[in-house]
């Protein structure tokens, strides 16, 4: 086993490490372990996976809620959450700096992305708070942050993947991802509000009062987005339509959503739907090399073998999830957080059953996991988007993102210590 381990992962780190996609290096490494490890015909394998890897009906919501994103990342949806938010943050501790905590969270809750709801968000708030005189480090790393919600509040694209690598709900799922993500939600604003309290100095003053009525007025540009958000969460928690029914909701009321801001024409269209077809495409061909690559894992024996090896070292499960999120944290400096998702599934799931921990819980737990290594340098796809929006180079990026990290980790902590954070949600949806 020590043999075959050594040679997969020196085969891995030289496929990723000259730039070879990340789809190929996945199948690249399962035919190794097949053909030098196994008597198992490789080509028999591969074929059957990858052709059956692609025709999973729980894949069709993928593509649906990436075109989602994409139509309302071209729409003005964050110029009206700014302006529906504003009003109502002005007497909070750290006043405006909380548009960008809330507006990620709403805005991750129609998206399902990290990199759109960073760059989305980051469009508005960035150079608007800049502008009224907002600590720019807090800004930025504020955004960092708080984006990278748009991997774990539902609807979202990683735990799709998550559910089809594993065979698990993706209802299940979504609806386990609500109460953390908003726990992540009120962590973060806490933060801010410690922080202004500490710094009063350097938060702007209030600006002049502004009436009930006009607030209340200016709210009316958040209902579609929260006729949005209900329209596809809440469907697929009442059970009245599936992850897949409930994306093609979602695309339509998006259209409607863009056409009624005039923001609707034929290159948006356009745009908005190659987009989603580059990235579903992309998507679909590494799940389709991390299905060979779990079938090749499963041949060769390492995963049960190493399963076993964890588990005559006795490790408790508190020990097996620090040593997890170490690796996961580690990985994830190198690798986007799909692709850490499918290329270790099949490795961990195996020795995470034996330990007895809930496969729903896990794939949250791995889901914060991952957020966190898009704040850390050098493969941290906030800190690329945010380093284009802004000049600053990524470690002072990330560097102002870093309390925000910490803050993740806390969290990572608090689903641990109280699990039922996570599956409450899904043990009161039941069988649905």
């Amino acid at each position: 086993m020590l043999t075959m381990m050594i040679v997969l992962f020196a085969t891995l780190l030289l496929l990723l490490g000259s730039g070879v996609w990340v789809a190929f290096s996945l199948m690249a490494l399962g035919w190794i372990g097949l053909s030098q490890f196994t008597s198992i015909p490789t080509g028999n394998v591969m074929a059957s996976n990858v052709w059956g890897s692609s025709y999973s009906w729980e894949l069709t919501a993928l593509p649906m809620f990436i075109w989602m994103g994409e139509i309302l990342f071209r729409s003005r949806l964050a110029d009206d959450m700014f302006t529906g938010l504003s009003p109502w943050m002005q007497r909070i501790p750290g006043r405006l700096l909380h548009t960008n905590v809330v507006g990620c969270g709403l805005f991750a809750a129609v998206s399902g992305s990290s990199a759109a709801t960073c760059a989305t968000m980051g469009k508005m708030t960035l150079p608007e708070l800049t502008r009224r005189g907002y600590d720019e480090r807090l800004v930025i790393g504020s955004l960092a942050g708080s984006a990278t919600l748009g991997l774990l509040i539902p609807p979202s694209i990683i735990l799709i993947v998550f559910a089809v690598a594993t065979d698990q709900s993706i209802a299940r799922l979504f609806v386990a991802g609500v109460f953390p993500g908003l726990m992540l939600i009120s962590l973060f604003a806490i933060y801010l509000m410690i922080w202004a309290w500490r710094f009063p100095d350097r938060v702007p003053p209030a600006e002049p009062g502004v009436s009930l009525g006009e607030k209340l007025r200016r709210s009316r540009r958040l209902v579609p987005m929260l006729a949005l958000i209900v329209g596809v969460i809440g469907s697929i928690y009442a059970g009245l339509a599936s992850p897949t029914e409930a994306a093609a909701v979602g695309v339509v009321l998006s259209l409607l959503l863009a056409r009624t801001q005039g923001c609707m024409n034929r290159t948006v269209f356009r745009d908005a739907l190659l987009g989603a077809v580059r990235t579903s495409i992309m998507i679909a061909f590494i799940l389709a090399g991390a299905s060979f690559l779990t079938a090749a894992m499963g041949f060769t024996g390492l995963p049960r073998d190493l399963a076993a090896w964890i588990a005559a070292m006795e490790l408790s499960p508190w020990m097996l999830l620090v040593a997890l999120t170490l690796f996961f944290i580690v990985l994830g400096c190198f690798l986007d957080g799909i692709s850490v998702v499918v290329l270790t599934t099949s490795i961990m799931l195996p020795m995470v059953e034996a330990a007895g921990i809930d496969l729903i819980w896990f794939g949250i737990f791995l889901v914060i996991v991952v957020e966190m290594s898009q704040i850390t340098p050098p493969v941290g796809f906030n800190l690329f988007v945010l380093q284009g929006m802004t000049g600053r180079d990524i470690l002072s990026i990330a560097w102002a993102a870093m309390p925000f990290f910490l803050l993740m980790l806390l969290g990572v902590v608090l689903i641990t210590l109280f699990p039922q954070i996570v599956t409450f949600l899904p043990e009161a949806m039941g069988n649905r």
